[in-house]
């Protein structure tokens, strides 16, 4: 039997009170980011992807078997009060994974 490669997202929306440039800073300058996404869970610590102001895409990897790994997506957006909407995607995508997969839950993405 072959493996079927399966996917778990989990999308999280937070309105902040600050501009979009100060949460911009938070999510895309490493010392200001490494408060509360440490370079320890990244796989590399430059993004993988950017649009500058607008979203910034990261891997992620698990320090512990299988050692999977996962792409989280910071995206944010003005509102009408001034301050922010941030729109983090946490997506694992790995062929390893099958829909019954025991031992993972999609809470473990919340990290």
């Amino acid at each position: 039997m072959s493996e079927v490669e399966t996917t778990i997202e989990r999308v999280e929306e937070y309105q902040l009170d600050a501009p979009p440039e100060k949460v911009w800073r938070a999510i895309s300058i490493a010392e200001y980011r490494e408060a509360w996404l440490p370079d320890a869970v990244l796989a590399d610590a430059e993004p993988v992807a950017c649009e500058p102001g607008k979203a910034i895409h990261y891997r992620m990897r698990d320090d512990t078997p299988p050692y999977l790994e996962s792409e989280v997506a910071f995206m944010i957006a003005p509102d009408n009060a001034g301050g922010t909407l941030l729109t983090i995607v946490h997506r694992l995508s790995d062929p390893r994974l099958q829909a019954a997969n025991d031992g993972f839950s999609p809470l473990m993405l919340a990290a």
